[in-house]
C-alpha cells in the first residue's frame, strides 16, 4: 500500500468524527486534502460551514461548496481534523510542514476534540528527526537562530517563503525531543517567536493512522515524552 493510500484510508475514517450540521476546523497538507474531497463528497451537503487553517485550504473547501468562516464568528469548535509530520506516542506532535502552524494552533486550541490524521511513517519515539519549524518576526530571526542554537538545534531560514501572517519560517534540525512540554513552553518564550510548531500542550486527542493492514486509531499513551 503506498502512502498515498494510507493517508486517505486515514482521511475516510476522520469523516466518520464529523457531526451533521456542524462548523469544523480544517487543517493544512496532503492527508488533509484527502479529507477535504472526501467530506465533500460523503457531507458537503451536511455541513454548515468550516474554519480553515490556511488559504489553500480554503480554496480548496470553497472549491467544493463547502463555506469557509472566520474562527471570530464562531468562537469554540467541536471538531478540528489535520495532519502531522511526527507524532510520539502521547500525541504530541511537530506540526508545520506546511507553513501554517501558527493557524493550525489557533484553530486546535479552539477545538473541543482534535482528531490528527497521519499514515503509520509519522508515529516516533522520540519527537525531532523531523526538522521542527517556527514562525518568526523577520527582524528577530538571527535573534531566534542564536537561542535555538543554545538548545542544540540547527535553525535553517525556509527559502522563499512567507507565511500566511507575513512571516517566516525557521526549521530547526537535529533536536531529540523527550520534553515536549518543556521544549514548546522554552522556545514559545523567545522574542520575535510568533509560533512554535510543538504541540505538547494542546496534543491531539486521537491519531488516525493509515497502516498496511487498514486503519488503527490510537489514544495518548501515559507519561510523559
Amino acid at each position: 500500500m503506498t502512502p498515498e493510500d494510507k493517508k486517505r484510508n486515514a482521511a475516510e475514517a476522520a469523516v466518520d468524527y464529523v457531526k451533521p450540521d456542524s462548523v469544523i476546523g480544517v487543517g493544512t497538507g496532503s492527508t488533509v486534502n484527502h479529507f477535504i474531497d472526501l467530506l465533500a463528497e460523503r457531507m458537503a451537503d451536511r455541513i454548515t460551514a468550516a474554519v480553515s487553517s490556511s488559504e489553500a485550504s480554503s480554496d480548496r473547501l470553497r472549491g467544493h461548496g463547502i463555506k469557509v468562516v472566520d474562527l471570530n464568528e464562531i468562537g469554540n469548535l467541536d471538531l478540528y481534523v489535520d495532519g502531522a509530520d511526527e507524532s510520539n506516542h502521547q500525541l504530541q506532535l511537530i506540526k508545520g510542514g506546511g507553513g501554517a502552524l501558527t493557524r493550525e494552533k489557533i484553530v486546535a486550541a479552539a477545538s473541543r476534540e482534535f482528531v490528527c490524521i497521519a499514515d503509520d511513517s509519522k508515529l516516533v519515539t522520540t519527537l525531532g528527526d523531523f526538522p521542527l519549524p517556527l514562525e518568526v518576526i523577520p527582524m528577530a530571526r538571527e535573534l531566534v537562530a542564536a537561542e535555538l542554537r543554545k538548545l542544540g538545534g540547527e535553525p535553517r531560514l525556509r527559502e522563499d517563503f512567507v507565511t500566511d501572517n507575513g512571516n517566516q519560517i525557521l526549521d530547526v534540525h537535529g533536536l531529540q525531543i523527550r520534553n515536549a512540554l518543556d521544549m514548546e513552553t522554552r522556545i514559545n518564550q523567545l522574542a520575535g517567536v510568533v509560533c512554535v510548531g510543538l504541540f505538547a500542550h494542546r496534543p491531539a486527542n486521537v491519531l488516525i493512522l493509515g497502516t498496511d493492514d487498514g486503519v488503527r486509531a490510537c489514544h495518548p499513551a501515559t507519561g510523559v515524552s
